[in-house]
């Protein structure tokens, strides 16, 4: 059933098949080396807008317009096409194929919105990037929201999804440097200290999300309690230290990973450790008063092009 296909992740990695909607991504499936299955196509003409000799080992069938109402799109689809799981290791990417991708990998960490995942893949693809890696606990790539708002890049960049965070240590070359993302909560300090207290697991603490409306706090009434210095006070207790700066300075080596959080549970504590681990830091956008966040998406495109621009910039020097 097509239906439940494009809805259910569960039954799309059963059965290792994805669903695609409309010629133009199901042509840069087909130019990523993607095999298809089926092909439900309303007209001739349609179906002659894909490159017919990439199809001649997949069904062709014809299907009325209102039959191919599949998606929550207002208006039926023209055409939609089956394919096999597609697997990073057997496509062919653009970037790769011409050798000009750029050292620098995204990780996305919990990213559970299908729009914001989607967007944070198209920017990932038109920056350049060496390849994308997603946790466990990121929403599906090939559910059809994020399809539609990635706009082909599945096709465009090596995406790995579903790693542990041992997994993606295992992925990224020996000398990469991991970087984090983070909301700006005013000034920029010295060391921004990394713990492993649970009262810092909040997403408020880490990542692209608001900041805590009435930070609960544990003092009696008649002293000065300063939010800050108690978390710090706290950090230094766990001994792991974690720098900040601002991400216009550069932050980019000889291979570079940037860690985006999910807007609602932000940034894990692996992913804090990682950085640590590899001398990364925090980079801040700072923002002028009163904005709390900057979401995934917006931040990741903020990041992304910066470190291209970086890069370049070295590279010609």
């Amino acid at each position: 059933n097509l239906l439940n296909l494009a809805r259910s992740k569960k039954l799309r990695e059963q059965q290792g098949k994805v669903l695609l909607e409309g010629p133009l991504l199901i042509c840069d499936a087909l130019d990523a080396g993607v095999l298809p299955q089926t092909v439900f196509f309303s007209s001739v003409e349609k179906l002659q807008e894909l490159p017919l000799n990439k199809l001649t080992q997949a069904s062709l069938i014809k299907v009325k317009l209102e039959d191919s109402r599949i998606s929550n799109l207002e208006s039926p689809i023209d055409i939609i096409a089956v394919f096999r799981r597609p697997e990073v290791s057997r496509m062919h990417f653009p970037e790769e194929k011409r050798g000009k991708a750029l050292p620098l990998t995204l990780i996305c960490d919990n990213v559970r919105d299908p729009g914001n995942l989607g967007v944070v893949l198209r920017c990932a693809a038109a920056a350049g990037c060496h390849s994308v890696l997603l946790t466990k606990g990121c929403v599906d790539i090939w559910e059809a929201k994020v399809l539609r708002a990635a706009l082909g890049a599945h096709f465009r960049i090596p995406i790995i999804s579903s790693l542990t965070w041992v997994d993606i240590h295992s992925h990224l070359p020996a000398t990469t440097t991991v970087h984090v993302a983070d909301n700006c909560r005013g000034p920029i300090k010295k060391p921004q200290l990394l713990a492993t207290s649970e009262k810092l697991k909040k997403p408020g603490e880490y990542g692209w999300i608001s900041k805590p409306r009435n930070p609960r706090k544990i003092h009696n009434e008649d002293e000065d309690f300063n939010e800050d210095e108690y978390e710090e006070d706290i950090c230094r207790q766990a001994g792991l230290v974690l720098e900040t700066q601002p991400y216009h300075i550069n932050w980019t080596g000889s291979h570079t990973a940037i860690v985006i959080g999910g807007e609602t549970h932000g940034l894990s504590q692996e992913a804090m450790q990682l950085a640590e681990k590899t001398g990364g830091r925090k980079l801040v956008i700072p923002m002028v008063h009163g904005v709390d966040s900057l979401n995934s998406a917006m931040a990741a495109s903020v990041l992304l092009f910066e470190g291209r621009r970086r890069l370049i910039l070295n590279a010609s020097e």
